[in-house]
């Protein structure tokens, strides 16, 4: 009787494990479903701001463009493309652009975008980026109805959808409260359109962005920043981690997914390594802006003597370790955009011609004054890139003194004329001339360029009446673009981008694009 009681709890027990093993097996299965993805991205730099509009840092772009959305975008081949407006369309003389909105587009508040809100973010991206104050000044946004904005203009513009469509300081639609809440520092919330929405922002640390799980995807194939968006991942944190080495350590260790701006000397050895995987891109090009406000470079023969003594391939040797990784090329617009590459201006780049750079330093009247260049570490092709621009200066007899700061507050010096006399910088690959800030003159971006020829031939491009014209007026801006010298262009350059293994998706175009990207 005994053995026969033990053996019915004996029974029982093994039913028990067996259906508590059951129950486990299940609750695994459902939990490894429902287990949130995550995106952990080790980002080189701080950003200054995250309001698009007030900055031109690569960090707010490549983090808030996740968030935010604009009427028009660029697809891979540069290409004009609706986003958040469903269709465009321009009058005959050109001077009215009528956008027809998509419906019921929702902000991460649960708000549906409404014409009133494009009409005041539209108004506010013309009155305070750089380029709307240019090229907008005299032109106004108008609602016509619920979902209908237009853009009317005194005097048509050959550009007017590229700058419209451009990603850097990009026309971004935010709610209208958020626009009017806004200081002079800029937005005070962050609500936009985007895959993404904003979570968190914890300075010198994270930006924390989760799925929005409202987004509405445009029914295309993804190009470029165009086409279709999906939000595979539930949380992206931009991890900011300025040291190169750490960024090494961490996207191999398996701490981060993604790395940017990692060291061109790693390439080799991650490229060997099967658990991660190497993106390189083009990547627009570095150079030195001059403070042209203040000090010896507001000089245009100082400018000249330092282009003379140069030499392009050393210094982008030092950036990029490898002509793998650069491109010696002059030209502002690079040669697959065949409408506008020009051989303009191309005997004045990399002269490498210390002699000539002594005797058109003497004629600028240099008398041993220390000349300041502004750098920083957490762009390493930029520091290495202005270590070898110190040397080459005092080797024609400059007094030069590096200034090494984080990027953050690079971006804060540089709009002091007190500050400094050169500072190293990258550019993006504009689609269009117009579109580079060192161009044309402004009393706000750094360098403080004033050239009236330059600003004649911006505005000729502008009114252009067809690309052949607009090309034409661009081979004789390039060649003033060399002998007034607001910048010197090094090269073209790329960026290398690792991932781990199982990250898919990413893709590039003036920076990382997150939005289709996943983990297996």
């Amino acid at each position: 009787m005994k053995k026969n009681k033990f053996s019915f709890f004996a029974l029982i027990l093994v039913l028990v494990l067996a259906l508590a093993a059951c129950s486990s097996d299940g609750d695994s299965e459902g939990s490894n479903s429902d287990e949130k993805k995550e995106l952990q991205i080790a980002y080189n730099a701080q950003p200054p701001t995250l309001d698009p509009l007030i900055t031109t840092a690569v960090a707010t772009r490549d983090v808030m463009r996740n968030v935010y959305e604009s009427l028009l975008t660029l697809n891979k081949n540069f290409e004009i493309t609706p986003l958040l407006a469903e269709s465009y369309e321009q009058s005959e003389d050109g001077k009215t652009i009528t956008f027809k909105l998509r419906k019921d587009i929702k902000f991460h508040n649960g708000d549906v975008m409404t014409a009133d809100d494009v009409v005041a973010s539209m108004t506010r991206w013309a009155e305070t980026t750089s380029l709307g104050k240019t090229s907008f000044a005299d032109a106004t946004f108008s609602k016509v109805d619920e979902e209908t904005v237009i853009l009317e203009m005194k005097e048509p513009q050959f550009t007017v959808l590229h700058m419209l469509a451009d990603p850097g300081q990009a026309a971004v639609i935010a709610p209208k409260s958020t626009i009017e809440s806004a200081t002079a520092e800029g937005l005070t919330e962050f609500i936009g359109t985007g895959p993404y929405k904003l979570v968190e922002w914890k300075a010198d640390q994270y930006v924390h962005l989760a799925k929005f799980d409202d987004y509405q995807a445009i029914d295309e194939p993804a190009s470029g920043l165009g086409g279709k968006k999906e939000a595979f991942i539930d949380d992206i944190y931009f991890q900011f981690v300025t040291d190169a080495s750490t960024r090494l350590a961490g996207i191999q260790s398996g701490e981060y997914d993604i790395a940017n701006a990692i060291s061109f000397d790693n390439a080799e050895q991650l490229a060997s390594n099967s658990d991660v995987k190497n993106s390189i891109d083009h990547n627009g090009f570095n150079g030195v802006v001059f403070n042209k406000k203040a000090g010896l470079f507001d000089n245009v023969v100082a400018r000249q003597a330092v282009n003379a003594a140069l030499n392009e391939e050393a210094i982008l040797t030092a950036a990029f370790t490898s002509p793998d990784f650069y491109e010696l090329e002059h030209g502002l617009m690079i040669k697959e955009q065949t409408e506008w590459y020009s051989e303009a201006g191309k005997d004045q780049y990399n002269q490498n011609d210390p002699e000539k750079a002594k005797e058109l330093l003497k004629e600028a009247g240099y008398n041993g004054e220390e000349i300041v260049i502004l750098s920083t570490r957490d762009y390493e092709d930029h520091y290495n890139a202005a270590v070898v621009v110190q040397q080459q200066l005092e080797s024609i007899g400059m007094k030069v003194k590096l200034d090494i700061y984080d990027w953050a507050t690079v971006l804060q010096k540089r709009a002091d004329e007190t500050a400094y006399d050169i500072f190293v910088t990258g550019f993006p690959t504009e689609p269009i001339p117009n579109k580079y800030v060192f161009l044309a003159s402004s009393n706000e971006w750094p360098g403080w360029t004033n050239d009236p020829i330059i600003d004649d031939l911006l505005n000729k491009i502008n009114t252009a009446a067809s690309q052949e014209e607009a090309k034409q007026y661009f081979d004789a801006l390039q060649e003033e673009f060399y002998e007034y010298l607001p910048m010197i262009k090094f090269g073209n350059k790329t960026t290398i981008t690792t991932l781990r293994s199982n990250v898919e998706g990413m893709d590039f175009l003036q920076g990382i694009i997150l939005w289709n990207v996943d983990k297996k």
